[in-house]
């Protein structure tokens, strides 16, 4: 072939490709990925791989994990729904066992895992109530708040079985953090609306939760403890939290006598 003939061939060879819908090899040990018209694609080098959170083409999407627990990551959230699917109580006391290991990622890992089944089957977690009723005042934060978030729970679904921990939940109450003691005193509501024969065992434990309450606190437990209570327990527990008020601020005051239906003693001036 004459060197105009091998110079012309040359030339036409990209528009043959282009024609034929096939994309010029690329040069030895890279690849060049098919872009759409008009984009351009930066080859990748054989043996490197993308940074997390971003796309080489051909791959799908991929999303990083959420951080912390400001949402739940897919892999204890696909956990959470096989247990549900295999209906696996066994998987369940595992995990609420897993709540006071030693290892923080264990029982972090467990805790999410909990979380999902409490919000999709919570009847699931009947079998964990022992377990929680001891990790409610666990050294563990993230354990805590677990534990805190099933109590009341179990309280409505199960009130007998929560009912057998009474004299270690109500010792807890004095020696958890502020989400405990939140926990437990929603628990100990519900148990006193699900029977009335609960009253009198909780009746001193509430009465130190509303005399000990912060301010902004005391007024979200009033709500809850004292529609629960009835006669004289009620009469009680609302004395304690009336007898509060002459103490506090009146812009955290007015609220709680609001509540109770009575007025404030007017300020002095």
């Amino acid at each position: 072939m004459s060197k105009t003939s091998k110079e012309t061939a040359a030339k036409k060879a990209p528009a043959d490709l282009a024609a034929n819908g096939k994309a010029p090899a690329s040069s030895a040990g890279s690849v060049v990925a098919a872009s759409s018209p008009g984009t351009t694609v930066s080859p990748v080098s054989p043996g490197t791989t993308s940074s997390p959170g971003t796309t080489v083409a051909g791959s799908s999407p991929s999303v990083p994990p959420p951080a912390g627990d400001e949402g739940r990551g897919s892999a204890t959230t696909e956990a959470a729904d096989r247990i549900i699917a295999a209906n696996d109580s066994a998987a369940v006391v595992t995990h609420a066992d897993n709540l006071t290991s030693d290892k923080p990622t264990t029982a972090t890992t467990s805790a999410r895992i909990l979380d999902d089944l409490l919000v999709k089957k919570p009847d699931m977690l009947v079998a964990a109530i022992d377990r929680f009723a001891v990790s409610v005042a666990s050294p563990n934060k993230r354990t805590v708040q677990t534990s805190a978030a099933a109590l009341p729970v179990m309280a409505k679904l199960a009130p007998a079985r929560v009912a057998r921990h009474l004299p270690q939940l109500t010792e807890a109450f004095s020696q958890t953090t502020d989400v405990g003691k939140d926990g437990l005193v929603n628990a100990f509501a519900a148990l006193c609306t699900a029977s009335v024969a609960y009253q009198k065992r909780l009746e001193p434990v509430l009465e130190l939760a509303l005399s000990t309450a912060e301010p902004k606190t005391l007024l979200r437990w009033a709500e809850v403890v004292l529609p629960s209570l009835k006669g004289e327990p009620h009469a009680r527990a609302r004395a304690v939290v009336e007898a509060r008020l002459p103490t506090m601020p009146r812009p955290l005051a007015q609220p709680i006598a609001n509540l109770l239906g009575i007025k404030l003693r007017p300020l002095g001036r």
